[in-house]
């Protein structure tokens, strides 16, 4: 090796030293990710939660893994099923087996952010999302409606956050257990319904539409949130079993590959890199001294065509661009609820102009996407183009807003 070369290496190795000890002693940043899992010491998890109810409860609450579909069809299974996540949406099947095990008694208790249209559309039930026009973010204020479990003064949870409500509810059925409103220094909002009950049989529904009041970082926050929390589960009934849901979790751990558990860890990142970077300097460096005559091969056979054909006709036989495109236009309108804080109610002018104002696009692009989200609702069938013109549309609408 000539000394230019060990210059070269001594400086390199130098360098890639200097970077492993900056990575490894920066600060972790915290992660507000809704995990709302057990175990998790997020803000966003339940450890504290579960920590507390099990110390009360004891043998009483029991954490259930399997879904629930498997659950409610069990003739043992009695009592209080705890739904806690970020989104909650049964199917058809599921709900059908949850309510007919309602029916027989039982009870249960759902809080999330969002809850699936199947059980809205059963209990008659809409939720819209509170946004200020005059404020970027959105902090909830949250009380109870009974006068006996009312607190004093309302509860701020001082973080920008969705803030999900029910537009209206049938009295005649369902109780208002609570409300929610957004904080604003200049005028007091008007409260929404954002906590019900509802009997089902001889059962009973309960809906809270702010999950984040049960997780780590609310409970620890103030004092004055866990009698906030308290007293909505003081809802629940504890004379049966408290089932808590560990199926619906946004956090909850998945089947990953060697690689990743390893890459997920900052030290045994490093080391993997600074032996893929070692055997790249071996290569470099020793592979010059002992290079070996390469034998030319035969090329192979050029079965492009054969192995095109074959691929492409697996893959047509599945195509279903009608379902998609519908998933596309969905998943676009709740963007505009959440990410733009925008009612997608009614579709009209006021509408056009508010969601252009908050994405930062045009009018004229603004109404150009939504006639094409129309044009592509009434379609009996999509095409692979209109398909692909559809998301180049809201890909490039979202720049504006995403930057991305």
């Amino acid at each position: 090796m000539s000394r230019f070369q060990k210059i070269v290496f001594a400086g390199f190795l130098l360098a890639i030293s200097a970077l492993v000890y900056m990575e490894a002693t920066k600060p972790v940043p915290i992660s507000w990710y809704p995990s709302y899992v057990d175990s998790a010491t997020v803000p966003l998890g339940s450890k504290v939660l579960y920590k507390l109810l099990d110390e009360k409860l004891g043998q009483q609450i029991k954490k259930v893994t399997n879904p629930p579909f498997e659950n409610a069809n069990d003739s043992t299974f009695n009592g209080t099923y705890f739904f806690l996540n970020n989104d909650i949406n049964f199917d058809e099947a599921e709900l059908d087996r949850l309510l007919n095990w309602v029916n027989r008694g039982n009870q249960i208790f759902i809080s999330a952010n969002y809850v699936g249209h199947l059980l809205k559309d059963t209990l008659k039930l809409e939720t819209q999302t509170v946004w200020l026009s005059d404020k970027v973010t959105t902090e909830p204020l949250l009380n109870l409606s009974n006068n006996i479990l009312k607190l004093d003064k309302e509860v701020h949870i001082e973080r920008n956050l969705s803030i999900p409500y029910f537009e209206e509810i049938d009295t005649l059925s369902q109780v208002a257990l609570g409300i929610v409103s957004a904080f604003n220094e200049d005028k007091i909002e008007e409260p929404e319904i954002n906590f019900i009950q509802q009997n089902w049989g001889d059962g009973e529904i309960i809906i809270h539409l702010q999950p984040e009041i049960f997780s780590n970082y609310f409970l620890l926050e103030k004092d004055e949130n866990i009698a906030y929390t308290e007293a909505v589960l003081s809802y629940i009934d504890t004379k049966n079993t408290i089932y808590w849901d560990a199926h619906y979790k946004t956090g909850k751990p998945f089947n990953i590959s060697p690689l990743h558990l390893l890459l997920a860890n900052k030290y045994f990142k490093w080391a993997y890199y600074l032996l893929l970077i070692g055997v790249i300097l071996f290569v470099l460096f020793e592979g010059k001294r002992k290079q070996r005559s390469i034998p030319i091969l035969k090329t192979n056979t050029n079965r492009s065509f054969e192995y095109t054909r074959t691929i492409s006709g697996m893959y047509y036989d599945k195509k279903q661009y009608n379902e998609i495109a519908k998933k596309q236009v969905s998943m676009f309108m709740e963007y505009v609820r959440t990410r733009l804080r925008v009612s997608t109610t009614i579709l009209d002018t006021k509408f056009v102009n508010e969601v252009a104002a908050r994405s930062g696009n045009t009018v004229e692009d603004t109404k150009n996407v939504l006639k094409l989200l129309t044009q592509i609702e009434q379609e009996n069938i999509v095409t692979e183009e209109q398909l692909k013109s559809l998301y180049h549309t809201i890909s490039e609408f979202k720049k504006h807003t995403d930057g991305k």
